[in-house]
């Protein structure tokens, strides 16, 4: 009796800890569940989780989980959570769902009443185009047997059980097109649904022709032609538009909107920065050469406006650049330039820059942050013996593993038996190591994201028959499991990463001039972190960045950083005061001569003496506090400023007693550090590359630009359509791989 009471009281703990298993995997695919629908609600997945909601069912007995299901929240019908993208096509886009109002919801023909198949058929939601042909599995075509498809007695035929057609099922769009004749010709004056009105069709269109309009390229003319796209309006009651109706007089109606509204809010500014990107030569392989230099304003309330687009064959002298940069200027304020205080554009322009500078005493002209940081790679590229030798032993590993087809196979075996997938090792073309690092950069991935199956390889029989004749594989296979090898190419990459990794959130964030100096300030920091971590003597690699620093510093940078409230730092008093003791000597004499340059020679010594007392004084704290105070971004989780323009705002509204140092802080600290703006899509570069020498087609591709430039600027929308492409197929996957991970852990549930 003991014995049994034992052997139960064994058998209910084990079940206790098997059911308590069960729920705790029933609860994480749950959660896994929720947080991919909590993405996609965000925009950020796919479709169908609007509708779908997962469920956490519980056991009533002992209020463990039980089972994790979907419900659909427009009929509240509930389904198996194994795979919610077959739930969706079956319950939703079949049209099971009820309450679902979807274009996809026509049954097959073959699924319908024989009564009621040609009404199916010749309504207006399907057409004879819409039925593809099929084959049957022994090749041969579809014919309709025991399937009567029409009335015989509404064509005057012979009752008969089986109508055979002789075209088959593709005879029914024909037919439902005869009975569609027909019923016109009997009652021309009816029309199926309701009929929009004009001013209805009218919105309509204009929201398709702006559409095509700031797609800039993306969206072809052409492509209107398209008879499914066609079809596809006159499905929703729109008249066929063609596409010379888009490139005429409603194209220039839109591009003087918009050039108005332009026009409009740079008038409204007291002064303004003009943006130049592009100058720097590219090569964009099969559209040539042709550069697009994409120049706009950026306003004081922190708001950019595009101006105009230059297009430039291959490298253009600096001279040309210039003249670019003055032409655009005087066609923005005519004779009164002073509303122009300065310009910030990439490397290429730096000599057509300073000329500018010296000719117009009180602008600031600044080398972009972006291209700085990015020509910094190059220098380490060029100069630092790690570089290059990590460089060679890659493209001795990638060509070995890459071209041995014995190792090759090995490789491939261990890639899939470690990662699900096998793929070859990326090596750069040698014509471009020297002035572009991104292929290296990428072999350098592909190497590390394979240690653990390029290890492997080195115990398989194959590797080691082939390291017995070859030479070379001997070196690849000591290369392979010397650990300094390894830590060498994790270092280099890393010091690319964090540097790429800066460059993208100058280029996201877009800095103001006062942030240039702590930006390379924490640049020096994460390199001296990364010396330390991986052994390497930073002198050489500080002194790259030095010289760099040097290249693209302006005294702006300085003046901007003391004068700019955000940068104000609490002393021992209480009080907070300009951070004068991060500057250098040179630095400070820097802020001095610049102010002197930027005003009247009469104030100069006036804002000299404000300055003093700026050093000395500062500002109030509560006034310190409000333009320092920061928030957390929804978006990216990163702590903020609150409200970027109060730095300048409390100058014009609070320091007035500062008359002349005023002057030169409001024009100063909203000037942008970088040129970057919009990224033009590739086939808007096609289209440049094919009409460049027509003037007609120039001119629709410059208003083009503008309009599709100003509705992006006014989104703050900086990316190109190849960019959110790339990110929605790796959110498509990161679902994907969510999923797989939930389904997995719960298989055995």
């Amino acid at each position: 009796m003991a014995a049994t009471n034992t052997v139960a009281t064994t058998h209910s703990a084990d079940s206790a800890s098997a059911d308590e298993a069960t729920a705790k995997a029933l609860q994480k695919r749950y959660e896994g569940l929720m947080m991919v629908r909590n993405k996609a609600i965000k925009g950020k997945g796919a479709w169908y989780w609007a509708h779908l909601q997962p469920l956490l069912v519980t056991n009533t007995e002992t209020g463990l989980p039980k089972a994790v299901k979907l419900r659909c929240s427009l009929c509240d019908a509930v389904f198996s959570a194994s795979n919610p993208s077959r739930t969706a096509s079956e319950h939703l886009k079949r049209g099971t769902c009820p309450n679902f109002n979807s274009g996809a919801n026509a049954k097959p023909i073959s699924s319908v009443s024989p009564g009621s198949a040609v009404a199916m058929v010749s309504s207006s939601s399907v057409h004879h185009n819409h039925h593809r042909k099929r084959s049957s599995p022994t090749g041969s075509s579809y014919h309709v047997p025991q399937l009567s498809v029409v009335d015989p007695s509404r064509f005057g035929l012979p009752e008969q059980p089986h109508l055979m057609l002789s075209g088959g099922k593709e005879d029914l769009g024909a037919l439902a097109m005869l009975e569609d004749s027909v019923k016109k010709l009997k009652s021309p004056k009816t029309s199926p649904g309701v009929a929009l009105s004009k001013n209805q069709i009218d919105s309509a269109v204009d929201y398709l022709a702006d559409w095509v309009y700031e797609s800039c390229g993306s969206v072809s003319f052409s492509s209107l032609d398209h008879p499914k796209f066609r079809a596809f309006l006159n499905q929703v009651g729109l008249p066929t538009v063609f596409p010379r109706e888009f490139t005429g007089t409603r194209l220039d109606a839109k591009f003087e909107e918009s050039k108005a509204e332009s026009e409009a809010r740079i008038r409204d500014a007291m002064f303004f920065q003009i943006a130049s990107d592009g100058w720097k030569s590219k090569n964009y392989g099969a559209y040539g050469d042709e550069n697009l230099v994409n120049l706009t304003v950026n306003l004081p309330n922190g708001t950019s406006l595009y101006r105009r687009a230059v297009f430039v064959a291959g490298s253009a002298p600096s001279k040309y650049a210039e003249e670019v940069l003055r032409e655009t200027i005087t066609g923005i304020c005519g004779n009164f330039v002073q509303q122009c205080v300065g310009i910030v554009a990439d490397r290429f322009n730096a000599k057509a820059l300073k000329n500018l500078e010296n000719q117009n005493h009180w602008m600031v002209n600044l080398s972009c942050q972006y291209q700085g940081f990015n020509s910094l790679i190059k220098d380490f590229t060029k100069e630092l013996p790690l570089f290059r030798t990590v460089t060679e032993n890659c493209l001795k590993l990638a060509n070995f593993v890459n071209y041995r087809s014995q190792v090759r196979n090995s490789f491939h075996k261990y890639q899939l038996q470690e990662y699900g997938h096998a793929w070859l090792l990326r090596v750069p073309l040698r014509e471009f190591e020297n002035f572009n690092f991104g292929p290296v950069y990428t072999m350098m991935e592909d190497t590390l994201n394979s240690v653990r199956a390029l290890q492997l390889v080195l115990l398989d029989e194959s590797f080691k028959m082939v390291s017995i004749e070859d030479k070379n594989a001997r070196e690849v296979g000591d290369m392979i499991r010397d650990v300094g090898f390894w830590n060498d190419l994790e270092a280099v990459h890393m010091l690319v990463k964090l540097v790429k990794d800066m460059a993208h959130e100058i280029e996201t964030d877009k800095p103001l001039v006062g942030q240039c100096l702590p930006l390379w300030d924490e640049l020096r920091a994460k390199v001296k972190d990364w010396s330390s971590k991986f052994h390497i003597a930073e002198g050489a690699v500080e002194k790259l960045i030095d010289r760099r620093f040097k290249k693209n510093y302006h005294p702006a940078w300085a003046a901007a950083y003391i004068l700019d409230p955000l940068y104000l730092v609490r002393d021992t008093s209480g009080k907070y005061l300009p951070p004068f003791k991060h500057l250098t000597s040179e630095q400070e004499k820097d802020v001095d001569k610049l102010i002197t340059r930027l005003v009247a020679r009469d104030e100069a010594h006036i804002a000299l003496m404000e300055l003093m007392k700026w050093r000395t004084e500062g500002l109030d704290p509560v006034y310190a506090q409000a333009v320092q105070m920061k928030e957390r971004d929804p978006v990216t989780g990163k702590m903020r400023i609150a409200n970027p323009q109060s730095s300048r705002l409390v100058w014009e509204t609070y320091l007035t007693e500062f008359k002349s140092l005023g002057k030169v802080a409001v024009r100063l600290i909203f000037l942008h550090a970088t040129s970057c703006g919009l990224k033009c899509n590739w086939s808007l570069r096609r289209w440049v590359c094919a009409h460049g020498h027509s003037r007609t087609a120039l001119d629709k591709v410059q208003k083009l630009i503008f309009i599709a430039a100003h509705s992006r600027l006014e989104r703050r929308d900086f990316s190109s359509n190849e960019d959110k492409d790339a990110e929605l197929f790796n959110l498509a996957n990161t679902e994907d791989d969510v999923l797989n991970e939930v389904l997995v852990d719960t298989s055995s549930v």
